[in-house]
């Protein structure tokens, strides 16, 4: 689910320009993933943005927000599995086409 910040400042740029019409239904997340993202040092709350990929599919991009309500980024450059603590998540499992049945919150 890493990327680098590179990667998430072109797709948030890319997003805001190409806006899509076919947004996800919803996109869904390891827990593991959530758990280190929640465990950056500093973290208080996640902020989700919006970005898109080369091919104009949209993406969910999470990062950790500290108490002053500022971003908590990697430093540019670095390799999103470089072993540091601050990373920023991505490459959600999405819906569609990864849409489970039954649930009133999907309706598919």
């Amino acid at each position: 689910h890493e990327i680098s910040l590179q990667d998430a400042i072109e797709m948030t740029t890319r997003y805001r320009a190409n806006r899509p019409s076919d947004f996800p239904v919803f996109e869904t997340f390891e827990m593991a993933a959530i758990q280190k993202l929640l465990a950056t040092p500093g973290c208080e709350s996640v902020r989700i943005y919006y970005g898109m990929k080369e091919n104009m599919e949209s993406h969910a991009i999470l990062v950790a927000v500290n108490s002053s309500g500022e971003d908590i980024l990697p430093e540019a450059g670095a390799a999103s599995s470089a072993g540091g603590e601050v990373i920023i998540l991505e490459d959600s499992y999405r819906c569609p086409p990864l849409c489970p049945k039954g649930s009133p919150l999907n309706d598919q």
